[in-house]
């Protein structure tokens, strides 16, 4: 390819299990999805993934206090030091062992972390300014008799408070004080869940999973705080203070006795002092949140949050349900139930008012503002597998459909979802856009085919077969009047019309479950493709010929089916690895790629054959081709996602989708330590009866009844975005987004010597617009080609679209498109889009299958800023009335004011 594609964004996981921070500012929250970490701008309605990626899934993260720098600890302990300016990795460090917490100090010199049952405290690196050192290790904190379980630092951060599950809060200085030693508080019956001192106050409050809240009070203040000083120490400062005159022998003069008295005096009276303020803490009271939650007596709470400066307390509990309280008196301000499962991370902006909450199981993430009781954001992924996507038309919408009978619909420029339409009961195997946009079919294993406005956003037609059938595939022609799909249980594909409605025909002739349908995008395309596990592929003319059909015998069962953008050819996936292509007018075979080693082999870590061997079993089971057709994109049983081309049956490329070792079949190979003397240990499950479960062939989700479950790693569909700018791939990590990134490569267009960046300039100022246009394309330096293009004066860009060449021209098209998604000059690049379209439209309409990837690119880009302008002029519009009629009636006011004030008058004068 010209270009390369990199990763872009993570859609369709907003929270997978870890921690959820706010940002400095508050406007934005941080949260990991799995191996990655997403940041949703609250403010901008934006979300973006950071490009770093993890071996196993993060557990523990802290943003440090001028918000520069991410902690991030994955399952395996091993920290990530990222930089939030640079998005990139600045320091790897391993723990060894698993970490349970972790937490910047308030001035960000430290950060301590909880493993097991030991917190150390290490120095955090580029807190000094030109100054980037590796994690120095500066205390380690023992005395806990079970795992550590959370952590809080005091306001001047001298002082940190730990929490464990052996039900005990014990409280360490980061320093030796003389007045302070190590405190051990109990009085809990059940796990610590966390503790949070009070702001620039030793007061403490600690709360266990039983919901029992308990408020410490201690006796001195954080001020009153002493530094330990060594004997030897506070000897040698004693004997700095005599003068150098004095020598011993004068010191036994009756005056050198009375000032060595009171010294002696004054350090009895400040030992005296210490003595009496020797740090303590007494319990002030205890509370009992789980009274609360009358309904589930068996509810626990699983996460909080404190706001010091408003002394907001918030509390998730197992049942979904969340309390926000009062300290240090724990009077309820607010209750809320999100959901029926555990709540189980929180987070509080820096005002106070908005509260982020993440549930795991639903991979639910909530922010909610308690004030006004309103969603500020409410996104929620598929919590069981996605199976299938699809684009819109323009790019800017991506469809897609999960194992949890949900239709989701993403933007592709936010990241957030839509609009979610729960109407099917079952898993949803198919969905596809209409052509126009305006709808949505989606078919699932309930027997149903839905279809969706996308403007009402409403189920609004429900076809279903005459007997029952559970549909595995959908397809919907061009022109959006007939709508297919295929059983699985039935062999049969039924067709509908969408005008009238009706069932018009039930196509019979295979002998196994139909996989995979697919219309001709030709322009009279009643033509459908239709594969299936009999080993057969079979095109039917659906108008014409109603059950005729031409049959296509194969090697293998076939699982997928796709054409091409121009429906000149027809490509096939095998479960022999193979993909086949044919031309529809003779349905002869042109060629085909043996991509099965391209695959990747990837072992699970219960299987009993090597990954060689395994390969042997997987296939490909999505295709899709890219908008200008040359090239095919092919996903399926594996973690790699490759591009052939189709001509040269060559691989283009292949993209890792995933290195998250959280999930099964990544790795190749077994690890030597999972190896015994008996064998792999992933096989050996410590059950009381002695039973070993062995995953039976075929199964795609895995033994849900196992102690401890992981998802295998799979692409269950992928498809090209009709601009050609980038690519989706629905897996088992979520929906991932791959982009062009159009700054990795130099590509010259038609370049000789005489062309040169400074040869472009003087061009320019010689007022040859169309010359330096076409030297600025030709050295395709993109700042280069946006100075250039800026330069050309208004009243001359119709005369200089006129002269330029056609193939420079859609050079042109393609950058203006481009650019108008960010630039502010968007009358004067609506200017060259006009003027490039009405000289060259005639040409561009001849060769429509080449140029339609660029004029969908410059649909996308106009329609956002058509969108966006929308929603500006909306608002100045309505602030524009508000103020004429607050202006309006303020003249209307004083106009009876002054009416009162000439009539009082005039009374006046006639008494």
């Amino acid at each position: 390819m010209k270009f390369s594609y990199q990763f872009s964004n993570l859609l369709g996981t907003v929270f997978k299990k870890g921690d959820l921070l706010f940002s400095p500012d508050g406007n934005s929250v941080i949260s990991p999805v799995g191996n990655k970490i997403s940041i949703f701008d609250l403010k901008n309605n934006k979300s973006a993934t950071l490009p770093v990626e993890s071996r196993f899934n993060y557990t523990a993260l802290d943003l440090s206090p001028n918000g520069r720098f991410l902690l991030a600890i994955d399952e395996a302990g091993k920290a990530f030091y990222i930089s939030m300016v640079t998005q990139t990795i600045l320091h790897t460090y391993h723990f060894k062992r698993k970490v349970s917490r972790v937490k910047f100090s308030p001035d960000g010199k430290y950060f301590a972390i909880c493993k097991e049952s030991l917190v150390f405290v290490y120095k955090a690196p580029g807190y000094s300014v030109g100054e980037l050192n590796p994690f120095e290790l500066v205390k380690c904190m023992r005395g806990a008799y079970d795992d550590t379980s959370c952590i809080d630092w005091s306001s001047d951060s001298k002082v940190i408070a730990i929490g464990s599950k052996d039900m005990i809060t014990r409280i360490y200085g980061i320093n030796r004080f003389a007045n302070f030693g190590i405190q051990s508080l109990g009085s809990h019956r059940d796990a610590i869940i966390a503790c949070f001192f009070e702001e620039n106050s030793l007061d403490i409050t600690t709360i266990g999973r039983n919901g029992h809240l308990t408020v410490w009070e201690c006796n001195i203040e954080l001020a009153d705080l002493k530094l330990w000083v060594p004997e030897e120490v506070a000897k040698t400062d004693d004997d700095d203070e005599k003068p150098d005159d004095v020598d011993d022998s004068r010191a036994e003069s009756t005056e050198d006795q009375e000032k060595a008295d009171k010294r002696r005096e004054k350090e009895i009276s400040m030992e005296e002092e210490e003595v009496a303020t020797i740090l303590s803490y007494k319990r002030a009271s205890r509370h009992y949140l789980k009274e609360l939650i009358k309904d589930n007596p068996k509810a626990t709470l699983i996460s909080a949050a404190y706001h010091k400066s408003t002394h907001m307390l918030v509390t998730g509990f197992s049942n979904g349900a969340f309390f926000l309280h009062e300290m240090p008196d724990v009077n309820l301000i607010h209750s809320l139930s999100i959901s029926e499962q555990n709540i189980n991370s929180l987070a509080i902006n820096n005002t106070g008012d908005w509260i982020a909450l993440g549930c795991s199981k639903l991979g639910q993430l909530v922010v909610w503002e308690w004030q006004s009781e309103t969603y500020v954001m409410k996104q929620q992924g598929h919590y069981n597998n996605m199976y299938c996507l699809d684009y819109s038309p323009d790019g800017q919408f991506i469809v897609t459909g999960g194992g949890d009978g949900k239709v989701k619909i993403w933007n592709t420029l936010t990241g957030f979802c839509v609009v979610t339409f729960n109407e099917h009961t079952s898993a949803v195997t198919g969905v596809q856009f209409s052509k126009n946009r305006k709808s949505v079919i989606s078919a699932s294993l309930d027997g149903t085919v839905r279809l969706f406005d996308m403007i009402r956003y409403r189920n609004y037609r429900t076809y279903t077969s005459p007997r029952p059938a559970q549909f595995s595939c959908v397809a919907m022609d061009n022109t959006a009047e007939f709508a297919a799909a295929g059983g699985q249980d039935t062999f049969e594909i039924y067709l509908w019309s969408m005008r009238n409605h009706r069932l018009l025909e039930v196509l019979c002739g295979h002998e196994g479950p139909v996989v995979s349908i697919s219309f001709s995008p030709s322009v009279s395309g009643t033509t459908l493709a239709s594969v299936s596990w009999d080993k057969t592929i079979k095109i039917w003319n659906t108008i014409e010929t109603g059950s005729d059909h031409e049959t296509i015998e194969m090697q293998s069962s076939v699982v997928c089916v796709a054409y091409r953008p121009d429906g000149e050819q027809l490509a096939v996936a095998t479960l022999d690895g193979q993909i086949s292509f044919f031309e529809t007018k003779f349905a002869n075979q042109t060629g085909y790629i043996d991509g099965r080693k391209d695959l990747g082999a990837g072992r699970s870590d219960t299987d009993l054959i090597t990954a060689k061997q395994n390969l042997k079993g997987k296939s490909f089971t999505s295709l899709c081709y890219t908008a200008d057709g040359e090239c095919i994109l092919a996903g399926g049983q594996s973690k790699n996602v490759c591009i052939y081309h189709v001509r040269e049956a060559l691989l283009m490329s292949k993209f890792e989708i995933t290195q998250n070792r959280s999930l099964d079949g990544v790795d190749d190979f077994i690890s030597r330590r999972n190896m015994s003397e008996y064998g792999n240990l992933a096989l050996v499950e410590k059950r009381e009866e002695g039973d070993v479960s062995i995953k039976l062939p075929g199964v795609k989700k895995g033994d849900m009844a196992a102690r401890s479950f992981k998802p295998e790693v799979r692409v269950y569909g992928i498809h090209f975005s009709p601009t050609g700018t980038a690519w989706a791939a629905a897996s088992t990590e979520g929906l991932i987004v791959y982009s062009l990134d159009l700054g990795m490569m130099f590509d010259p267009f038609f370049l000789d010597e005489s062309i040169t960046p400074d040869s472009v300039k003087k061009t320019v100022r010689s007022k040859e617009w169309s010359k330096a246009l076409m030297m600025a394309i030709k050295l395709n330096e993109k700042p280069l080609l946006q100075e250039v293009l800026e330069s050309v004066p208004h009243q001359d860009i119709e005369l200089t679209a006129r002269t330029m060449p056609v193939m420079y021209a859609e050079r042109v098209l393609q950058f203006v498109g481009l650019a108008l998604e960010s630039t502010r000059h968007i009358e004067y690049y609506l200017l060259w889009v006009e003027h490039l379209l009405t000289s060259h439209g005639q040409h561009l309409r001849q060769t429509s299958a080449e140029s339609m990837p660029l004029l969908l690119t410059l649909e996308k880009s106009v329609n956002r800023r058509h969108d966006d302008l929308s929603k500006l002029c909306d608002f100045n519009k309505y602030t524009l009335e508000y103020v004429l009629r607050q202006a309006k009636m303020r003249q209307t006011k004083l106009e009876a004011q002054q009416a009162t004030d000439d009539t009082e008058e005039v009374m006046c004068v006639d008494d």
